[in-house]
């Protein structure tokens, strides 16, 4: 009875740690170091360009991820290999919080 709760207990854990992120995250950093971002996702992460995602509303994993992927070349694009290049691990986990903490709300037409 109690190894099924022992194993459990041990796959929860795990995946909590491993959602957690390698670095503490500062929005307001992110902030600040959105200002390339803006050019095509808007200074508040809502896209001013056709081609390019919303980032505003997403969740920090997913961009975490994303910004990974360009930085190292396994998710190809031009613009964003150039960007995501130079940004640190803090740097990536701190857009990432900016632009998760952005609160986005969408209606369904009628």
């Amino acid at each position: 009875m109690h190894a099924p709760i022992l194993s459990l207990s041990a796959g929860l854990l795990l995946c909590a740690a491993l959602a957690v992120p390698a670095h503490a995250s500062d929005a307001a950093a992110g902030r600040k170091k959105a200002g390339a971002c803006a050019v095509c996702h808007g200074p508040v992460g809502i896209s001013t360009a056709p081609d390019a995602p919303h980032l505003a509303g997403q969740p920090a994993i997913y961009l975490e991820r994303q910004l990974r992927a360009y930085r190292s070349g396994t998710r190809a694009h031009e613009v964003m290999a150039v960007i995501a290049k130079p940004l640190s691990d803090a740097d990536i986990a701190n857009l990432a919080a900016w632009y998760a903490s952005i609160r986005v709300e969408a209606q369904a037409p009628d």
